[in-house]
C-alpha cells in the first residue's frame, strides 16, 4: 500500500501545503463527502460532525462534553445544542444521554439514509 504522500505526488497539485506535516501537527480528520456536500445540513452542523469525528479518531464512539465542543469550535453552547439537534434530525448521529454531569455518547452514522418517497396509489 502506498503512503498518502506518494499518492498525492502522482496527481497535479492545486493546493500546496508548504511545510505541513499532518502527523506532527496534531493529525487530521477525514469527513465523508456525503456530509460535506449535504444541502440539508448547515455549515455549523457539518463542522460539528467533523469535530465529533476528530474526537472519535481511535474509537467507534465519542463523548466530548458540549462545553468542550463549543470551546473547540469557537461557538456558543446554544449553537452546539442546535447543531446536534440538526444532526439527530438528519439521522447522522445518535446521542445517548448518560445522566447528570456525565458527557453524552455520540454515535456517528457513516452511511447514507435514503429518503423514503411516499407514493399515492
Amino acid at each position: 500500500m502506498d503512503h498518502i504522500a506518494s499518492t498525492i505526488e502522482k496527481h497535479q497539485k492545486n493546493i500546496i501545503l508548504d511545510g505541513f506535516d499532518p502527523v506532527s501537527s496534531q493529525g487530521f480528520t477525514q469527513v465523508p463527502n456525503f456530509i460535506l456536500r449535504s444541502k440539508d445540513l448547515s455549515v455549523g452542523a457539518k463542522l460539528t460532525y467533523s469535530m465529533l469525528l476528530s474526537y472519535a479518531w481511535q474509537n467507534n464512539f465519542c463523548f466530548p462534553g458540549q462545553k468542550t465542543l463549543a470551546s473547540d469550535m469557537g461557538v456558543s453552547l446554544r449553537s452546539i445544542v442546535s447543531f446536534i439537534k440538526e444532526l439527530q434530525a438528519r439521522e447522522s448521529i445518535t446521542v445517548k444521554r448518560q445522566g447528570l454531569n456525565k458527557p453524552n455518547i455520540y454515535t456517528l452514522h457513516l452511511t447514507i439514509k435514503e429518503k423514503r418517497v411516499r407514493r399515492n396509489k
